[in-house]
């Protein structure tokens, strides 16, 4: 449920990491600004060393002295108002390895205000969504990678907050856990909670997220929707009854780049040059099943951009 209300705003951000005394001085964030709505899903990329970390950072209240303004619903970025508004899922959490999965989210909830009657109630939902009911009063040393990434996202929900920050979410985590985490994603969207998402894994940002912002050496060199971020290659992919070697020769002098494939086949082409194709197949009496325009995915469409930049 995406509304004209913004859960985050940063305008000319830069932050500058003063020289210590056996480390450089660097520009970790360059003039970045930002918006996104409440309700939706925000995906931030980029390779090690972006400024992605410094950016959920600021946002979170954690580093100071930066330029430019950050906030979230409308309050100073840091301010208590907004930090009890927030879930923080990190990408190295260090949750006590000697208390239970129940007991960790007790611990959280109650380090967010919530009371007890409110937990008891709430933690069996969420280690249910979660996938860990089962195994929720196990000591969490004896719990894998996956399953302490499951207990992770549930402590960042554990008080019901409206803008959650999700860090590598799906991190060791199996197919069937990134598919639940997806699901719970989804579900918080359309109850109206803000997630922001920063992840290596760009099919899972791919499926779930409505922008992504594109960062490389502390500088935004890209955002929109995903549909905006991969644009169409311009191959058609047709789908045909069976193999027909007659296709190609048919075909001859439109487009380029023809290939067979085991659904049908491939072919460059312009808009109207599709058209013609269409013409000609049907002219011969050859059923066309489907046609799908090919676009990059996000992975091909970050590298690519990542490159032009002079990434190495």
């Amino acid at each position: 449920m995406v509304t004209s209300e913004t859960s985050i705003r940063v305008q000319g951000l830069s932050k500058t990491y003063s020289r210590r005394l056996f480390k450089k001085g660097f520009k970790a964030l360059d003039d970045v600004s930002i918006e996104v709505g409440r309700g939706s899903v925000f995906g931030l990329l980029g390779p090690n060393g972006a400024g992605k970390t410094t950016l959920i950072k600021i946002l979170l209240g954690l580093v100071r002295d930066f330029e430019g303004q950050a906030s979230l619903f409308d309050e100073p970025a840091g301010s208590v108002a907004s930090r009890r508004r927030v879930g923080y899922l990190p990408e190295a959490h260090r949750l006590p390895t000697y208390l239970t999965g129940r007991q960790v989210m007790e611990l959280f909830g109650q380090m967010c205000g919530r009371d007890m009657g409110f937990l008891r109630e709430r933690i069996p939902t969420l280690l249910e969504k979660v996938g860990m009911a089962k195994d929720a009063d196990r000591k969490m040393r004896e719990y894998s990678k996956g399953m302490m990434q499951r207990i992770g996202l549930a402590q960042a929900l554990i008080h019901e907050p409206e803008l959650v920050f999700l860090d590598e979410p799906t991190d060791g985590v199996d197919p069937i856990g990134r598919a639940a985490i997806r699901e719970i994603v989804m579900d918080l969207k359309s109850r109206g909670v803000t997630i922001f998402i920063n992840s290596h894994l760009l099919m899972e940002v791919e499926l779930m997220c409505d922008r992504v912002v594109i960062m490389d050496h502390g500088r935004i060199l890209r955002q929109g929707t995903i549909e905006e971020l991969t644009p169409r290659t311009g191959v058609a992919e047709f789908t045909i009854p069976m193999p027909n070697p007659e296709v190609e020769r048919l075909l001859a002098g439109l487009g380029r780049d023809f290939a067979f494939t085991t659904r049908g086949f491939d072919i460059a082409v312009t808009d109207d040059e599709l058209d013609q194709c269409v013409d000609r197949l049907r002219a011969a009496g050859i059923s066309v099943r489907g046609i799908l325009s090919r676009r990059l995915n996000l992975e091909q469409a970050f590298i690519g951009l990542v490159k032009q930049e002079g990434w190495k």
